[in-house]
């Protein structure tokens, strides 16, 4: 299937996080968590300190990482970098928004589901559907 994007054949692909102290802290309870040789983390943990810099650059390093086949970013702190999450393209790693304890989830600032909607849209204009 030349032209797909091929999940690394290790015996495991990594899930990224960018999200606030207790999301994460949750999804490391889960085995999420991972420390490379490196001291490379595959996550990062948003706080009040934590600059607009910083998440811009975890996110930059996650979606070029070859280990890394999802990564999860709570949706407010997607929304601080939103021209990063909506002009990114490629399959994988997929980017996922998910809710945070303290900012519930928006559909309307999903950039996975407009995306979803507008194929959806066009393929119902196309095939005479609406």
């Amino acid at each position: 299937m030349a032209g797909r994007a091929q999940i690394p054949n290790k015996s495991s692909a990594l899930i990224a996080m960018i999200a606030d102290e207790d999301t994460v802290t949750g999804f490391l309870m889960a085995g999420v968590g991972n420390v490379d040789l490196r001291r490379k983390t595959n996550y990062l943990i948003v706080d009040s300190k934590t600059t607009v810099k910083a998440i811009e650059d975890a996110f930059k390093e996650f979606t070029t990482r070859e280990d890394i086949a999802i990564v999860l970013i709570s949706q407010y702190v997607a929304n601080m970098i939103r021209f990063l999450v909506d002009s990114y393209n490629n399959p994988i790693p997929a980017i996922l928004e998910i809710p945070s304890k303290d900012h519930p989830y928006d559909p309307a600032h999903d950039s996975v589901l407009s995306r979803v909607k507008y194929l959806f849209s066009t393929e119902s204009v196309a095939s005479g559907r609406r």
